[in-house]
């Protein structure tokens, strides 16, 4: 359905996310040296303090390390390790992955360009700036942050305009995607597998049974695209990686893509089903925005500004045929 007039009016959002920080000892008295004394900031503004937020806008958290650009269309992306800013008031985190996913910053915002042409209106999008060795936001905010206060409020302010542009899309649209994207690298062994990985919450050996069994309600609502699954007239395993699935809509224009009609699983091979982001934002909960994470060799596609482009060019394509499968009408502002 089109959008009301009155959506292009601000609109005003109600944090859902709250937090403030509490100091558990006294600080001690600052020397007296004759300076102003500069104290870390450790109480920060309530999330959504910058609203309202306008539609075709952007916003920035604490010091630039998260940038959301508000958008007019159902589809949210998320690009949380292509950042590459490395405070001094962050530590660097000693625990779990730190690699960056090359370009995944500059691919991301290509495809909202693209979207954007193709479509008339602009997707949501949210990125992290930051170095993944500083914060990883597609981490529960413990491992995201290992307790530092500026990394955990870039993390709370990551997940705070996702949870905005679901609003909005939910609001605007009644339901929506979010395509959460990532990098994969070289397998352990050294074999560099170039499709892309689509996560939806189910596991690669789950992946590996046949239709008839993974087409229940037991796996569709574990999914991450449980709504889309529970709107579309398709079957469930058609829209995971039969004819209408994302993968093989992109594995038609040269990106081999797992699962697809092509390459049903991984068989085995280094797969990656969906982490965090899928999983806190996505409708296995039976919520209106739907998510995939979309994890993405660097050949081919995220290592040079000509094959972003091509690349861009062909997810716009496949949104537009995928949201027509799916939501059963045309993606429209």
């Amino acid at each position: 359905m089109k959008k009301n007039n009155i959506l292009r009016k601000p609109i005003f959002i109600s944090a859902t996310i709250v937090f403030s920080f509490f100091i558990g000892c006294e600080d001690p008295e600052p020397e007296q040296t004759g300076y102003i004394q500069t104290v870390p900031q450790d109480t920060f503004p309530d999330l959504g303090h910058d609203g309202p937020y306008f539609e075709d806008s952007i916003y920035f958290g604490r010091e630039n390390y998260i940038e959301y650009h508000s958008g007019t269309i159902p589809i949210i992306l998320s690009a949380a390790h292509g950042g590459w800013v490395e405070p001094d008031e962050i530590p660097n985190r000693t625990e779990g992955t730190t690699v960056t996913d090359i370009n995944t910053y500059q691919l991301t915002k290509v495809i909202m360009d693209t979207l954007a042409s193709h479509f008339g209106g602009k997707p949501h999008v949210i990125l992290c700036l930051l170095e993944r060795l500083k914060l990883d936001a597609n981490r529960d905010i413990n491992d995201a942050s290992e307790g530092n206060i500026y990394a955990e409020r870039a993390w709370r302010e990551y997940h705070h305009y996702i949870d905005v542009a679901k609003e909005l899309v939910a609001m605007n649209y009644g339901s929506g995607i979010l395509f959460d994207i990532h990098g994969h690298g070289e397998n352990p062994d050294g074999f560099y597998d170039l499709r892309t990985w689509l996560g939806y919450l189910i596991s690669g050996d789950e992946l590996d049974l046949p239709d008839e069994d993974l087409n229940s309600d037991e796996f569709k609502n574990q999914s991450s695209i449980r709504t889309l699954a529970d709107t579309t007239t398709f079957t469930f395993v058609n829209i995971l990686r039969g004819e209408t699935s994302f993968g093989t809509l992109m594995d038609s224009l040269g990106y081999a893509c797992v699962p697809s009609v092509n390459d049903s699983s991984p068989a085995g091979l280094r797969y990656f089903s969906g982490g965090y982001i899928t999983d806190r934002h996505g409708s296995s909960d039976g919520s209106a925005i739907s998510a995939i994470q979309v994890e993405l060799p660097q050949p081919g596609i995220r290592d040079t500004g000509e094959n972003w482009s091509r690349y861009a060019s062909a997810f716009a394509k496949v949104i537009d045929a995928y949201y027509k499968f799916h939501m059963g009408r045309e993606l429209e502002l």
